[in-house]
């Protein structure tokens, strides 16, 4: 795990909420904090969705909806003139691009040892942070993983121009 601190801010938000960046990303969870809280559970509602959907095919595959589906719904939660007093998005990777990274990385593990690989963002008291995490349906003392993942996710906002420092 490592935490990282967002250096602009406005910046970021950008890129989060107008821009297809993040929309590989499954939404976990969402808490949004403006006049009120809105709390969105990211779990996908599949018979909402029909064959014609241009979204069928992932949402029938995941557990949760992609971020381009909220996206929209996000941005007009925090769009306005203020900015929102908190929020936390949970972001998954996808099944298929858990698959990918973990064997281009060479990892030990199998897709069946980790139930996800996570990229959580938080803005509070003006600061935005983002974490990584892994979490592994077996036990092991191997980081190795969870390192290339704080790796891959670093190397993420350095090809999208987003600054950021390592924090402690």
């Amino acid at each position: 795990m490592t935490a990282l601190s967002i250096l602009n801010v406005k910046e970021f938000m950008n890129i989060l909420l107008r821009s297809d960046v993040f929309d590989s990303f499954l939404l976990s969870e969402a808490t949004i904090t403006t006049y009120m809280t809105f709390h969105l559970d990211g779990h996908c509602k599949t018979d909402f969705f029909s064959p014609e959907d241009d979204a069928y095919p992932l949402v029938c595959q995941e557990t949760y909806v992609p971020f381009s589906l909220a996206r929209p719904a996000c941005f007009d939660l925090i769009k306005g003139k203020r900015a929102p007093s908190s929020f936390q998005f949970i972001f998954q990777l996808s099944s298929e691009n858990q698959a990918r990274t973990i064997v281009s990385i060479g990892s030990s593990f199998s897709s069946e040892d980790i139930s996800g690989m996570y990229l959580n963002i938080r803005y509070q008291n003006r600061q935005l942070t983002c974490t990584t995490g892994v979490s592994c349906r077996v036990f092991s003392l191997d980081k190795s993983l969870e390192q290339s993942w704080d790796e891959l996710v670093k190397r993420f906002l350095k090809t999208h121009q987003i600054a950021f420092e390592e924090l402690l």
